[in-house]
């Protein structure tokens, strides 16, 4: 069912990303004083007393981007303002009316829809005075309100829901089933992928590296079930980072992965798994997130055996070698919904939860295969283990200490317990505490 839309639009630098946050009341849009920061459709859904909708931040009217994407930031508030049910005007109450103000005035009256004139940057009750110069905009007296102080919230919220069809339950959003991080080196195809998810232009697709800087939350709906897709920045080398946008948008895409169920891992079929591939891998197993790992722009790549290529993608990122690997091609169209039914089938993995006797059998069959290494005079010993959460699927072994075993045996059961439980393309984390007990299998 489809909520109300409310898209934020005004020039460059009134603080519309800043209004988008405090409205939020977390941290979405890049805030930045340069301009042209935001450049996609940025949108969240807001719960405000007994409504629900969809709040869209939108790139700068009037913005000349330093990459050549101007033409493509005004399609994208174009398409935020023929979609939305109320506009939030802003202004920065500080500079005053500028021509920009007026652009952007003549052009929302043509549209003929809801209209709240917002005047922001009112950091001080002697810059309320200063609203009244907007009267001449047409579109009223100005809400005055400061995004960073989130003075004003509270009454822009309530002259917002006034303007709202009255809440019933069928306006209520389906929540998606499964969060889905799409995440991989620039130009790895990332922003197309969600396009075609989506089913519209919901983000900018340029060849000019870079072009998605926020994190990006996309709803789309197969074979009748919702999902959520993060649209990423692309990851870069860290020597590469130029500017603090770069920055911000690196830390996004990291928190994108920890908010994720389940990660698309994109890599462009027509490259080499490069060194910034290695780390965006290092950082997924580090969260312990699932992964497919998802090979783009399969059709650009003639004269290669997939499974000749599936063995040097395993190779290059050894520590994914359980994860799945799907092969597609977002522009295409190609095998998008069976690699979204796979994702849907490591989520069902990765909440799994398996008795106490399943996994002490599944581990004793592990210990008769092999036993982990003496150290000095101390054999380690495991004597039981149980699940204590899922996703991850997450156990606690009872040794003898927990200093007596290493990596390289926790690799060892991991690889065992996978082969004999149902989580065959997932991680699994393990936790060991000292206990003196009956021991699990007898030496």
């Amino acid at each position: 069912m489809t909520i109300p839309i409310v898209t934020i639009v005004g020039r460059p630098n009134v603080g519309k990303s800043s209004l988008l946050n405090c409205l939020a009341r977390r941290r979405i849009s890049i805030v930045e004083p340069t301009s042209g920061v935001t450049r996609d459709r940025v949108s969240t859904e807001i719960q405000y007393k007994d409504y629900v909708f969809e709040l869209v931040d939108t790139g700068g009217m009037g913005v000349k981007d330093s990459d050549g994407l101007t033409e493509d930031i005004e399609i994208q508030i174009e398409i935020a303002l023929a979609q939305a049910d109320i506009i939030l005007f802003v202004v920065d109450v500080r500079e005053g009316v500028t021509p920009l103000d007026v652009m952007v005035a003549e052009k929302l009256r043509r549209l003929k829809k809801e209209v709240i004139l917002v005047a922001n940057k009112v950091d001080t009750p002697k810059l309320e005075y200063q609203k009244a110069e907007f009267n001449k905009l047409g579109f009223g007296e100005p809400l005055p309100i400061s995004a960073v102080e989130r003075f004003g919230r509270s009454e822009l919220l309530d002259r917002t829901i006034s303007l709202l069809p009255a809440p019933c339950q069928e306006t209520v959003p389906t929540e998606p089933i499964m969060k889905l991080a799409i995440v991989g080196k620039r130009n790895a195809g990332k922003s197309t992928l969600i396009n075609t998810l989506a089913k519209e232009q919901r983000v900018i697709v340029s060849e000019v590296p870079g072009t998605t800087r926020d994190s990006i939350d996309v709803r789309f709906e197969i074979d009748g079930k919702q999902f959520l897709a993060i649209d990423t920045a692309g990851v870069r080398k860290k020597k590469q980072v130029h500017d603090s946008i770069e920055f911000y948008s690196m830390a996004r895409a990291e928190r994108s992965i920890r908010r994720a169920d389940v990660v698309l891992f994109l890599i462009d079929a027509t490259l080499k798994v490069s060194e910034v591939d290695k780390k965006l891998g290092d950082y997924i197993i580090s969260e312990n997130k699932p992964c497919i790992i998802v090979i783009n722009k399969w059709d650009l790549v003639k004269g290669i055996e997939t499974n000749k290529y599936n063995d040097y993608i395993y190779k290059c990122l050894p520590g994914l070698s359980f994860s799945p690997i799907s092969v597609i091609s977002a522009k295409n169209n190609a095998h998008i919904k069976e690699m979204v039914h796979l994702a849907l089938d490591l989520y069902e993995q990765a909440n799994t939860r398996i008795t106490t006797s399943e996994l002490n059998q599944a581990l004793e069959e592990a210990l008769t295969l092999h036993r982990p290494t003496r150290h000095k005079s101390k054999a380690p010993r495991i004597y039981y283990a149980t699940q204590v959460s899922a996703a991850p699927p997450t156990f606690v072994l009872f040794v003898n200490d927990p200093k007596l075993f290493d990596s390289d045996y926790e690799r060892y059961l991991s690889n065992q317990l996978r082969k004999k439980l149902p989580f065959s393309e997932i991680p699994l984390k393990f936790h060991y505490r000292a206990r003196t007990q009956t021991q699990l299998s007898h030496a």
